[in-house]
């Protein structure tokens, strides 16, 4: 079985819905990382040296190869990424091998098989 990273960077305010959307499509489970800042095309605003930006989240989700667009899609669609300018993105990176992943497999066999 061959899998995927799937690393979302999200407003934290979406986070459960992103999340919420992934296992909808397919998705087994999920790595947060809070409290990550990002920086646009434009410098954020501050006062007094303070961010006045919402905090962002990582999601790391480690996904099944041929589950992975359909994933990624509907996060993006459920974060309104493209929609609205800001508000996350969403990338996904090949894995070259994962260890620790035998009950993810195991399960995801059937629906894997389905979508061949």
């Amino acid at each position: 079985m061959h899998f995927k990273l799937l690393v979302v960077f999200v407003d934290d305010s979406k986070t459960d819905q992103v999340m919420d959307a992934a296992r909808e499509s397919g998705a087994t489970g999920c790595t947060v990382i809070n409290q990550a800042r990002g920086e646009g095309l434009e410098k954020h605003r501050t006062f007094m040296g303070l961010g006045l930006t919402a905090q962002r989240d990582v999601l790391m989700l480690l996904v099944e190869e041929h589950l992975s667009r359909r994933i990624l899609e509907h996060i993006a669609d459920v974060g309104e990424f493209d929609a609205k300018p800001g508000t996350g993105i969403a990338i996904q990176l090949d894995v070259e091998d994962a260890l620790g992943v035998i009950r993810q497999a195991e399960q995801l066999t059937d629906v894997v098989e389905d979508e061949i």
